[in-house]
């Protein structure tokens, strides 16, 4: 073995536990301590920030005429070369009436080649067009950028007056970094059902679907703050 694949093969390593290190923090907690609420409350503070930023937010309108969002506080990604990701969040849906969903909650894990370098923490808000997406998330996972499209979304005062909004891709994303990153994106990134966090919060065994279209599922006070965050962020308000 050369000296190259060597130090590739140390990098790699590394990469993989501090991933798994990150993993581990992020991971549910017993039922007493509320993990869901927690990611909730996180959430919604993430939700917040990204639309509150100075001309360059998530706009509200987007909000209005999307199908569903996936929230994701704090991925973190790492690499040399190669590289990876991890977060922990939630998926929201919006039925015909306009009203938000229960969540359903979520895991990002991904991982990617090509030149780039550092770590990274980063809050993300996926924003989806339409139900097709979220199928996906229903049957257990979505992978980004391969089941689905991808793309940067619109920010600030041009997508808010827009009467239109046509949207190329199926999906659109947005983040707001905490550190320094080169080169990774999210595409090819799987979302996957956290069965343990929607069992753990809603206190039985439930389908993301029983979730997504379901009443009176249990966790009602923290699920009710969030739709009342979204709404209040939702250009139509309910």
């Amino acid at each position: 073995m050369t000296k190259d694949m060597i130090r590739s093969l140390s990098i790699v390593t590394v990469l993989a536990v501090t991933l798994s290190g990150f993993a581990l923090a992020a991971a549910p907690a017993a039922a007493g301590d509320a993990p869901g609420a927690e990611r909730i409350a996180e959430s919604i503070r993430v939700l917040g920030e990204l639309v509150d930023i100075p001309e360059q937010g998530l706009p509200s309108a987007l909000l209005d005429k999307c199908y569903g969002l996936a929230i994701i506080p704090g991925v973190v990604k790492a690499a040399y070369g190669f590289g990876g990701q991890y977060g922990r969040g939630l998926v929201v849906v919006k039925n015909e009436n306009g009203e938000w969903s229960n969540p359903v909650f979520v895991s990002l894990i991904g991982g990617s080649i090509g030149w780039q370098i550092g770590v990274q923490k980063a809050d993300v808000i996926l924003v989806f067009k339409t139900r097709r997406g979220i199928d996906n998330v229903v049957k257990g996972d979505l992978t980004l950028g391969a089941d689905i499209g991808v793309a940067a979304g619109p920010v600030g005062r041009s997508a808010e007056a827009s009467t239109d909004l046509e949207m190329k891709a199926e999906i659109y994303s947005y983040s707001k970094s905490r550190g320094l990153f080169a080169g990774v994106s999210i595409k090819g990134a799987t979302l996957q059902t956290d069965e343990d966090a929607n069992q753990a919060f809603y206190g039985r065994d439930l389908q993301p679907s029983d979730i997504f279209f379901g009443r009176d599922l249990g966790g009602a006070a923290a699920a009710e703050d969030l739709k009342k965050a979204l709404d209040r962020y939702t250009a139509k308000r309910l």
